[in-house]
């Protein structure tokens, strides 16, 4: 089972701000017990929006690109941990112990997909 541990982003995120010293450190011993536990496939700091795009596709099959930045930072993502476990339980457990991503120790949250397996798109498997 794959989970996609996502980091919203935050003001400081999409200003660009570097996180302090502190807590990339915080985040390299995260990634690296992941890393020793066998379970991670990926993970990263993304750019602030102003350097992204979207591509909006219309109804008619069109296709729009809209640069970077975009407004309603709650709704953007600053990171990823991509993990592979054998469970949710497992899942939840690693994720309930993901360093606080914010700056200065704010309140946040981070959220947790779970990405869909080849499996999942057999007839019959529900």
């Amino acid at each position: 089972m794959r989970f996609m541990i996502i980091v919203k982003a935050t003001a400081d995120s999409e200003a660009g701000t570097m996180p302090v010293p502190s807590l990339l450190a915080e985040m390299g011993a995260y990634h690296g017990e992941l890393a020793r536990a066998g379970v991670l496939l990926d993970g990263a700091g993304l750019k602030a929006s102003s350097h992204g795009w979207r591509v909006h596709i219309g109804g008619d099959g069109s296709r729009q690109v809209v640069d970077g930045p975009f407004a309603r930072t709650p709704e953007l993502i600053a990171g990823y941990t991509l993990i592979q476990v054998r469970t949710r339980d497992e899942a939840v457990e690693w994720a309930r112990r993901y360093p606080n991503p914010t700056q200065h120790g704010s309140a946040c949250e981070i959220e947790v997909r779970q990405l869909f397996e080849n499996e999942d798109f057999v007839p019959g498997n529900a």
